[in-house]
Order: structure tokens, then sequence, then C-alpha cells
């Protein structure tokens, strides 16, 4: 196990312990998000660890599962300390989220594999099942709230809201059980189990599960923490509020972007595409239920209606990606679509 790897999230509990003592004042303000990058990291490593040790198709749920409850403390950390303000980080963060999945992660791991491979294979059954439930699941919580009637505006009410987050998960939870236990050979080739190394031993597996616990615990210290300074600089700076929400997802997202790159190029695009539309539709599936109980329980106020803009490109990505993994094959030109349209999403979160 590298070093780094118990040393930031160590680093984070002390971090936090200062900050009790000393507040935080702007050096250790700047430690703090230094040491919440790094355990993010830390966390994603042990996440993968455990995941090896459990194998495919459940090591990619683990890792999924992980990285969304960072998303949810982030999330819940900002919404509980921003009132009103922060109605929308949820939205913001999801869609964020979706965006950089279906068109980052998705996009540099079909250019990238591409590059190096010319044409990449996977499980067309596994790869239009997830796209499926994750058409549902962004119509559902990011576009119907804005043709209800019983509450005005892009929000459900309180019976709407919970319905829909009843729903996120049993579309979710029905998704893990068919990749899980019903179909798993739909999200796994034969071709990739002759490249994994050897998994590791039930005790570095286990110390992994304890770290990731404590990794994550420190992140969501640390989230909190400096989730005012996070929104004063973007304030100074002039930029929308949605771009929190682009922020936040690209933090969380990174360490997993990374790992689905590396297994593009080493051939095992089956991989790459479980670990980005996995985590896309855990993103949705588990942080909506859990910001609408949030939500509900405090009465804080939730807007999850996207603005026509973002659900034009939420509808063009949707299009795009079941025509990009509709055949089972994958080249350079579906990996440069998806991140130009990336690109256009970017753009427009800064200069709206």
């Amino acid at each position: 196990m590298p070093w780094w790897a118990w040393f930031w999230p160590l680093a984070a509990w002390a971090v936090l312990v200062g900050k009790i003592f000393a507040g935080l004042s702007s050096p250790l303000a700047a430690i703090a998000a230094v040491a919440l990058i790094a355990t993010v990291f830390a966390a994603v490593y042990h996440a993968e660890l455990v995941a090896h040790r459990v194998g495919e198709p459940f090591g990619t749920l683990v890792l999924a599962v992980a990285v969304t409850v960072i998303e949810v403390a982030l999330v819940v950390s900002v919404m509980l300390g921003g009132g009103a303000e922060k109605a929308a980080l949820a939205r913001d963060t999801v869609f964020a989220a979706v965006m950089l999945v279906c068109n980052g992660v998705v996009g540099m791991c079909l250019l990238a594999g591409s590059v190096r491979h010319r044409d990449q294979g996977f499980q067309l059954q596994g790869a239009s099942g997830a796209l499926a439930v994750l058409t549902a699941l962004t119509t559902l919580t990011l576009v119907l709230p804005n043709f209800t009637t019983t509450s005005p505006g892009p929000v459900y009410n309180t019976s709407q809201l919970a319905f829909v987050g009843v729903v996120s998960l049993v579309l979710y939870g029905v998704f893990v059980f068919v990749q899980t236990v019903r179909h798993p050979n739909d999200f796994l080739t034969v071709a990739e189990e002759d490249v994994h190394e050897a998994p590791p031993s039930t005790r570095a597996a286990l110390i992994s599960a304890v770290l990731l616990i404590v990794a994550l615990v420190a992140v969501v210290g640390l989230a909190k923490a400096l989730s005012p300074a996070m929104e004063a600089g973007l304030d100074r700076a002039g930029a929308p509020k949605a771009v929190i929400g682009v922020v936040i997802a690209a933090l969380v997202l990174l360490p997993e972007a990374l790992a689905a790159v590396r297994a593009a190029q080493a051939n095992r695009l089956q991989t790459s595409l479980n670990l980005a539309l996995g985590s896309a539709l855990a993103s949705i599936g588990l942080t909506i239920p859990a910001v609408a109980v949030v939500s509900i329980a405090l009465s804080t106020p939730l807007t999850l209606g996207l603005e026509a803009k973002e659900e034009v490109l939420l509808a063009l990505t949707l299009l795009v990606s079941v025509l990009t993994l509709g055949t089972g094959r994958t080249t350079v030109l579906q990996g440069a679509v998806h991140l130009v349209i990336l690109a256009v999403f970017l753009f427009l979160a800064v200069v709206p």
C-alpha cells in the first residue's frame, strides 16, 4: 500500500482537529483544500482495492457507491449551510455529474482506448440496460419537475418528492440486482478476466475498507468546513452559481475518471463503461433520495427541474450516448463527439 493512501486520511483528521481548536484561517484553509483533494484520491484508491478483492461486477459497484457517498456529503453540507440560495445545488451537481460522466469520462475512455487499440468492443446488453435506467432517472428527477402542476416552478411538492425519491432508489436497486445477481455476464467479458492482476489479500482488503470509512468521514468534515470559502471564491470570480455543482462533481469524479481511462488504455473498455455509467446511475439513484430526505425532514427548499438550455444538452447527451453505445463497438469518432459536447457544457456553465 502506498504511503499516501494512509497518510492523507489521517492528515485530514489532523486538519479537522486543528480547525476545532484554531478555527479555519487562510493557511489552514489552503492545507484543508489540499487534504480534501488528496483524501478523495485515497478514498477511491481504497475503494478500488476493495473492489478488486470483491471482483467484477461487484467491484465497480463498490467504487460507484463510495464516490456517491462523497458527492452526497459535499452536496448536503453545502445545502445545509446555504438555505434557499442553495436550493438548486443538488440539481446542478447531479446534472454536472451526468454530463461529466457521459461526455467527459466516456469520451476520454473511447478516445484513449481507440487511439491505442483502433476500435474496442463491449457488452451491448449491459450498456443499453444502463442507458435505459439513466434515461428514466434523469427524466423523472431533472425534467419532469418542470411540468408538474401541483407546485409552481421547477419543484416537486412533498409527496411528489418523496415518491420520486423512492422510485429513483427502486430503479437503481433493480439495476444493481441485474448487474450483480440476475445477469452479471452482461457486464463482464471473458477477455477482461485474463488481464487483471491477482486480487489483494483479505487482510489488505479489510485494512483498505477501514481506511475507506476513515477517509469518507474526513471528506465529509472537510467539505463542510471549506464550503463557505469555496463559495466566496467563486463569488469573487463572478462565476454563476451552477459552477459550484460542476466543481463538486469534477472533484468527486476525477479519481474515478482516471481509473476508467487507465482501464480503456489497457483494452478493458467494459470495465471503463461499468465505472462511468455506474457512477452516473449512483449519482442520481442515491443522491436524489438522500437530498429528498434532507429536504423533507428539515424543510429545506429543493429545486430539481433543469432550465431549457440544460434540458437540450441532456437530451443531446442521452441521444448521442444511445447511438454511440448502441453497436457494441467504438472508434475515435465517438469519443471526439462526446468530448465536444462536454466542452460546450463547460463553456455554457461559465458563460450561460
